[in-house]
């Protein structure tokens, strides 16, 4: 991301700036705002810069910017709302069919990918918000909206158990810890290691310790034990017997 515009010397005309090239020379508006209030928050702090010094370095008025993030705080954590929404729909699209513990782990991996679309700035957000007592507050109150929305689907899938609002409640808040642990270590590494793998050896915790045993698999049908019938002559020896035994058995 980033707000400068795009560079001169094309061939164009700069009077008359290429409509063609209208859609690649800036970037999104929104994206435009967070990529200025991050160099200024990197350059200046966060509680030194304004709304109106990240409106003033994106070139736009204020109005624009409360058009996308209702307070300064927000634009700290821009995706969160779309990522919200992404597992909200994702646990709503469950159905019967779905082992419950595995599709919250499976929903909290969306909020992985997020992260992980850019490192970089996923990073330079977790130093600011170590940095930030109020943004690791928000930060918090985000977490818990992720929290609530796996627990309100568990709820559902466990509505008919006695013990049902506790362990779906349990269970979102380990599949949260679990992931929050995987991806903080992630963070520290400066996004270097593999987020996929940390994340999935924690759910892998979760969903050993709270989801269902997979069915057993079906034993080996047992083969039937051979029956030899020998018909002999009352009286004969037993050495004969047994030779009439091991030449049945070497025909079959």
């Amino acid at each position: 991301m980033s707000s400068s515009s795009a560079a001169a010397g094309r061939g164009h005309n700069p009077e008359k700036p290429d409509p063609a090239d209208a859609s690649t020379s800036k970037p999104p508006m929104r994206d435009a705002l967070v990529a200025a209030a991050f160099r200024l928050f990197l350059e200046r702090g966060y509680e030194q810069t304004t709304v109106d010094d990240i409106v003033a370095l994106a070139g736009v008025g204020r109005r624009s910017f409360f058009r996308y993030f209702p307070s300064k705080e927000d634009v700290v954590f821009p995706d969160h709302e779309r990522c919200l929404a992404d597992m909200t729909a994702f646990l709503a699209a469950s159905d019967d069919e779905h082992e419950p513990v595995r599709r919250v782990c499976d929903a909290a991996r969306l909020v992985l990918r997020m992260y992980a679309e850019n490192p970089t700035f996923s990073v330079q957000r977790y130093r600011l918000t170590k940095q930030v007592p109020g943004l690791r507050a928000y930060e918090l109150s985000v977490v818990w909206r992720y929290e609530r929305a796996l627990a309100e689907y568990l709820r559902a899938r466990f509505a008919g158990r006695r013990d049902g609002t506790l362990r779906a409640d349990v269970i979102a808040a380990a599949v949260v810890a679990a992931h929050n642990n995987a991806l903080r270590s992630w963070l520290r590494s400066d996004g270097q290691d593999d987020a996929g793998a940390a994340v999935d050896h924690a759910l892998g915790y979760v969903q050993s310790t709270y989801g269902a045993a997979p069915p057993p698999a079906p034993a080996p049908a047992e083969q039937p034990d051979d029956v030899v019938v020998v018909v002999s002559r009352r009286g004969a020896p037993l050495w004969r017997v047994v030779q009439e035994i091991e030449a049945t058995l070497h025909r079959g």
